[in-house]
């Protein structure tokens, strides 16, 4: 870490549109991360994310209160779309936004030569998981921050951050994927777009859903992932958490549905010197965003006080656990108690 003070430990929250924006905002944010209504975001699902129109108000919006906002551009783009990508770099730069989350390398050398004045941060889709990863990015590109993905240990965590001069950003909540983030090329095997470089693993054009005497089937092209009951709550179809049958058995053979929740371990990850707290589920609605917001903004809050004497409240653990996809939560890689 630098020697020098470090700032209380953000809450960064997720928008897919300006209503979600503000409601992050309201419940207590410190940042808030948006994409462009394109491909240049790894959450390019229809009817999501932003025009240049709606960053602006969003700005007008966060600055007015003292907040920041960081604009995503964390996918890879393929030759084909290389002018949308730098343009986005060259817009994000024009409009002020506070920081720019990139995965490409290209893109930031592009960011680096271009706007050296724009603070970068590596995505989530940089899958940086080592000190030298995070050295390599910082002396090429000079990154201010790295966001980690959801495969380390508390311990591997606290030795990176030992070691390394950047921030550190880390998931607190949100959905979990069992594969390796920004590496993953499972459903372009189904529907012919890589979602590294598409940014959606389940396009709405490969999603086909089929009523059924007694049941709802959930389909990507023809490949069926799953088949609910009538009173089943039904999500959106991705192959990592599809149901399929497996030596006369069907369950969930790669992934059960759940999500990451930190709060038991919060005042451990603050005194390691993380810098930031992110939330998952740019896709999730205004209200969504509004719950985990004001819950995490308390949480962190209370633990910023008094970490020694901080402890779970039943309220924050019963309905995070309501929000969860499966209703489950759990510390995933966080805790690992052989290490």
């Amino acid at each position: 870490m630098n020697e020098t003070e470090t700032p209380a430990t953000e809450l960064i929250c997720p928008a897919g549109n300006l209503k979600a924006l503000k409601s992050a905002v309201d419940h207590g944010a410190d940042a808030v991360y948006i994409g462009f209504r394109d491909s240049t975001n790894a959450r390019n699902f229809p009817g999501l994310n932003f025009s240049p129109e709606e960053i602006h108000k969003g700005l007008e919006y966060i600055r007015a209160r003292g907040k920041k906002l960081f604009l995503a551009v964390n996918t890879y783009p393929v030759p084909a779309v290389w002018d949308t990508a730098t343009r986005a770099v060259d817009s994000a730069a024009d409009m002020g936004v506070d920081a720019l989350i990139l995965a490409d390398i290209g893109l930031m050398r592009y960011a680096t030569e271009r706007h050296p004045d724009l603070r970068l941060h590596l995505s989530v889709q940089g899958s940086a998981t080592n000190r030298q990863a995070v050295s390599f990015y910082h002396k090429h590109f000079n990154i201010k921050r790295v966001v980690l993905p959801r495969v380390l240990s508390l311990a591997q965590i606290r030795q990176l951050i030992s070691n390394t001069p950047v921030e550190v950003e880390v998931f607190g909540y949100g959905s979990l994927c069992v594969m390796v983030e920004g590496r993953c090329s499972l459903s372009s095997y189904v529907t012919g777009d890589s979602p590294n470089s598409k940014g959606v693993c389940s396009p709405a054009h490969a999603v086909r859903w089929k009523e059924t005497p007694g049941h709802r089937e959930s389909y990507l092209n023809e490949v069926l992932i799953d088949r609910y009951q009538r009173d089943e709550i039904t999500s959106y179809p991705t192959l990592c958490k599809g149901r399929f049958q497996v030596n006369d058995n069907i369950y969930h053979a790669i992934e059960e549905p759940v999500s990451l929740n930190l709060l038991e371990i919060l005042p451990d990850l603050v005194k390691s010197g993380v810098s930031a707290i992110k939330l998952e589920g740019r896709q999730r609605s205004h209200v969504y965003v509004a719950q985990i917001t004001k819950i995490l903004r308390e949480a962190l809050d209370a633990c910023l006080a008094d970490p020694d004497s901080y402890t779970t409240n039943n309220r924050w653990m019963s309905t995070l656990n309501e929000l969860s996809e499966g209703s489950c939560t759990t510390l995933g890689a966080y805790h690992r108690p052989w290490q």
